[in-house]
């Protein structure tokens, strides 16, 4: 038997499709990132301080997304809030995905009663409704950063489970497959070296749409109180904060939600221009 080397996707040997849609969420995502990153180094006033005589106060020179109920500076408020609204999502999507991944191929690779309980075990854990279950935990445990990376991780590790076991099974049936346990390599080198380059793709495109869905259940946990505390906000406490400005137009009430709304459409897109190619792998 021989391996038509050229027509094996070796690890990485994946295509990318830049448009110009695509570059521009880009550009925004990596915006998001680079403010959460640096948001102390860009704040021009201190994110409790309050530095206007009005509240709900227009955009102008000195306050550029006007001021919030407190009369605090809304730019600074919302630039802190980029960390605490990315960090939080970024570190709950990474947890989630890398954990539902590696159960999803070991049970797809392993089979039998791992299959059986991992899969039932996680299928009762996706019939609670992910709102209601992150308003008991956080209710009962009390809100803090680790509590809501811990929730949200929870939350969303059943569904990169099922997503992951899905593609894997449909791999672990290939014929590369077959030769690679008939060489005698053991499930860690199937799992890492066979099934992940030929799904990873498709979970990269996953892992984004997850981060779409925890931004916007962490954003709406806030808007209950049950987020980031004060006097620490991210954006969804910062719409909760300043809701009584709407039907004054304030800016404190409409930026933290066009800033939410610019991150998780700009992830939808990116998704969406810039799929991942992994070319189908023979053997001869």
């Amino acid at each position: 038997m021989t391996i038509d080397t050229a027509k094996m996707p070796a690890a990485g040997r994946m295509g990318y499709r830049f448009n110009l849609v695509g570059m521009l969420a880009l550009a925004v995502i990596l915006l998001w990132g680079f403010v959460a990153v640096f948001a102390h180094l860009l704040i021009p006033y201190p994110v409790g301080e309050i530095v206007d005589v009005d509240y709900f106060g227009p955009m102008s020179t000195q306050f550029w997304l006007g001021s919030d109920y407190l009369g605090r500076d809304m730019f600074s408020r919302i630039v802190m809030g980029a960390r605490y609204t990315v960090g939080i999502s970024v570190a709950a999507v990474a947890i989630a995905c890398t954990t539902g991944v590696v159960l999803g191929m070991i049970a797809a690779v392993s089979g039998g009663w791992t299959d059986t309980l991992l899969s039932r075990f996680l299928d009762a854990m996706s019939s609670i409704p992910s709102k209601l279950f992150g308003l008991v935990v956080v209710a009962a445990v009390g809100s803090s950063i680790p509590v809501l990376i811990f929730t949200l991780s929870v939350i969303y590790i059943p569904g990169a489970y099922r997503f992951a076991r899905a593609l894997a099974v449909n791999i672990n049936a290939m014929d590369f497959i077959t030769v690679a346990r008939t060489r005698g390599e053991n499930v860690f080198y199937i799992i890492r070296s066979e099934i992940l380059p030929n799904i990873l793709g498709p979970v990269l495109a996953d892992l984004g749409l997850r981060f779409v869905f925890i931004v916007l259940l962490l954003s709406g946990l806030s808007f209950l109180g049950l987020g980031v505390q004060p006097p620490y906000a991210d954006w969804g406490a910062l719409v909760r904060e300043n809701i009584g400005g709407l039907p004054f137009g304030a800016p404190a009430v409409m930026f933290p939600s066009i800033a939410i709304a610019s991150l998780t459409i700009s992830v939808n897109l990116l998704i969406d221009n810039l799929p991942y190619k992994i070319r189908d792998r023979s053997v001869q």
